[in-house]
């Protein structure tokens, strides 16, 4: 079950579409949908998030706490809704689109993907620029 949180004045709209798009991207990994939240909220939330349990002390748009069991995601996914704003304006894409990337990437993280090294870093711009052809609300 993924449910949304929210801790700014955004709101996810229409949530079952986004949802069912999340499920299904995960089916075609073979995964399965445990309890899966996603919370929004602006920059010094997620910003207090990075540097009280990651030590880290910057801005990010998006943090996942990985509680998944085999091929079963469970987990917290925080993403800031300010930074995907200045990050659409960025990047030159609409918000939803840029939205739909930080979602898709962060439970892509859940399935086992990384992002760290160049090699892993191509291959999930990769599953998340496939993912994104498949959802309608993020052209």
């Amino acid at each position: 079950m993924i449910e949304f949180f929210y801790e700014t004045d955004f709101e996810i709209s229409p949530s079952q579409e986004w949802i069912d798009w999340i499920t299904n991207s995960m089916l075609e990994e073979g995964k399965s949908i445990g309890e899966l939240n996603y919370i929004f909220c602006d920059d010094e939330y997620l910003l207090a998030i990075n540097q009280q349990y990651l030590d880290h002390d910057y801005y990010t748009d998006v943090i996942g706490f990985d509680n998944s069991e085999n091929d079963v995601l469970h987990g917290d996914i925080f993403i800031s809704v300010t930074r995907i704003a200045e990050n659409a304006q960025n990047n030159a894409v609409s918000f939803q689109n840029e939205l739909a990337r930080v979602m898709i990437h962060g439970i892509l993280h859940f399935a086992g993907y990384l992002d760290y090294e160049k090699e892993d870093k191509a291959e999930m711009t990769a599953k998340e620029n496939f993912y994104l052809n498949k959802f309608s609300l993020a052209q």
